[in-house]
């Protein structure tokens, strides 16, 4: 029996306008009214195969979401890219979506669907369960799988850990589960972030002293201050008591995180440590300077009686 209006109304904006033809049918339409609505300047508009969009225009990233998952079917769940723009982490503007479907099921990638057939099936994460998407985890995994750009996969990778939708114990978990193909960037990345590596900028900075020939810092390190936390550098030269922070407003989100940097940097500079401020830009664009500088205050420095270095939180 056919749907009555407060059914179809309900299904139109639970799932923005988009409908496959099984529902369409259900809410009594026929297939020459289908037809007739999705026709070359007609009211409605075919997205995939058996999926419409109900007006014109340019369809949005959900309306897009919201088709993908009708297509792919209701086994399916939204991972890579489309999923971590979900979660408001920063990836590609690109409007292809990947959809992963269980491995028995058949079903092509099309227009802009990609779809992913697999036997590792995660457990999706809904909001509003018109369309379901992959764990932060797995739609890191997926996303940067295969990447060449370094910076691209750790600016994911701090992305998600940093908002705090995943940890880098899952990012670890998910990596040792899946393919080892197009995983090597991610591996890597991991490696750095075990290193105490927390952003993009400071893996750049890294990269910049393993080159130079300096001593090698602690990133991330806990220092205490006769038993009490004084502060956490980005990077750390305990034996001349020199730290080096890189200052970048993307990871330091707003004013109050920026004041607290401050602070940090006048606690340091109280007890004797030498605090050096460098930016992302300044480690892509004056690296000489910098190791100058870093090389001048590892020669002045010297350790400071009663300052304890522990490693990074894990």
């Amino acid at each position: 029996m056919p749907w009555d209006d407060r059914e179809r109304a309900f299904l139109f904006h639970f799932q923005r306008g988009v409908l496959s033809r099984k529902q369409a049918l259900a809410c009594g339409f026929t297939s020459d009214a289908l037809r007739h609505r999705a026709r070359p300047g007609g009211p409605w508009q075919r997205l995939l195969p058996g999926v419409y969009l109900t007006s014109t225009g340019q369809p949005t990233f959900m309306q897009l979401a919201t088709a993908a998952q009708l297509y792919a079917g209701p086994s399916s769940v939204i991972t890579g890219w489309t999923a971590l723009r979900h979660y408001k982490v920063k990836a590609s503007e690109t409007r292809r979506i990947q959809v992963l479907v269980p491995a028995s099921r058949q079903c092509a990638s099309r227009a802009f669907v990609a779809v992913h057939r697999t036997s590792r099936m995660p457990n999706p994460e809904t909001q509003d369960l018109a369309v379901r998407f992959a764990p932060v985890a797995r739609a890191v995994a997926d996303a940067v799988r295969g990447l060449a750009d370094r910076s691209q996969v750790r600016a994911i990778v701090a992305g998600a850990v940093q908002k705090g939708l995943c940890t880098v114990a899952d990012l670890v978990a998910e990596l040792a589960e899946g393919p080892v193909r197009g995983s090597l960037l991610l591996r890597s990345v991991l490696a750095e972030v075990a290193d105490g590596i927390r952003s993009p900028a400071e893996a750049d900075f890294r990269d910049l002293i393993r080159k130079s020939g300096l001593p090698q810092p602690v990133f991330n390190p806990r220092l205490m201050w006769h038993g009490k936390l004084l502060a956490v550098p980005d990077a750390w030269w305990p034996e001349a008591a020199v730290a080096v922070e890189i200052d970048s407003r993307e990871w330091h989100l707003g004013p109050d995180e920026w004041e607290h940097t401050m602070r940090r940097h006048d606690r340091l500079v109280a007890v004797g440590i030498r605090a050096l401020h460098v930016s992302p830009h300044q480690v892509r664009t004056e690296p000489a300077r910098i190791l100058h500088d870093i090389a001048d205050a590892l020669r002045a420095g010297q350790p400071i009686p009663g300052l304890v270095t522990l490693p990074a939180a894990a």
